[in-house]
């Protein structure tokens, strides 16, 4: 009963601070970015490019270790940069529910995800999936880009983060233990090759 209540304490909020209409106020737009990587670095462009359940938000998170580190607020028709480490990484974003994304990530590469707004019991809920290279149409990639306003986090949405830390590492719990029973080919993964 208790996670329960904690479970949509952590909806209601999601839903009523972070903001509606595709767009909230504890994130920020960022001036014309521009998130080429460094030679030590690889950059991943979460990008919500639909806006189905545009009232209401995904939150990104990069899993390490125990830690859930905040990506940024994704809302429709935007798009947040994660400037990161090379290496294995487990994605996770969060909605109604909370699902997640293998990624191995190569220095001085781009790689591109879409978070995908799915129907849920009460609101939406969120897919990350991969831009494959070897397999997106290129010109979608772009109109997706074009599509999308960049983003990044401030204050506010660190604090936000914060707060939410508990209910956020529940539902990671939660989910995750469902997801890992999903067969290797419904795990979705960013591969060193899909870098641009």
């Amino acid at each position: 009963m208790k996670k329960n209540i904690l479970f949509f304490s952590l909806l209601i909020t999601v839903f009523l601070l972070v903001g509606c209409a595709g767009s909230t106020r504890l994130m920020k737009p960022a001036d014309d970015a521009s998130y080429e990587p460094l030679a030590d670095k690889a950059v991943v462009i979460f990008m919500r490019p639909q806006t189905l359940g545009f009232a209401v938000q995904s939150v990104a998170y990069d899993i390490i270790g125990n830690e859930n580190k905040l990506v940024g607020i994704v809302s429709a028709k935007k798009k947040v940069a994660y400037i990161t480490n090379p290496g294995e990484h487990l994605f996770m974003v969060i909605g109604e529910s909370a699902d997640f994304m293998k990624a191995d990530l190569t220095a001085g590469k781009t790689y591109y995800a879409l978070v995908t707004p799915r129907m849920g019991w009460n609101k939406a809920r969120f897919s990350l999936t991969p831009v494959q290279k070897n397999q997106v149409n290129l010109s979608n990639l772009e109109s997706w880009k074009k599509a999308c306003i960049f983003t990044e986090n401030t204050e506010s949405s660190r604090q936000w983060a914060e707060k939410h830390a508990r209910n956020v590492e529940g539902m990671r719990v939660r989910y995750y233990e469902k997801w890992k029973q999903k067969p290797k080919e419904n795990q979705p993964s960013l591969k060193p090759e899909d870098g641009f």
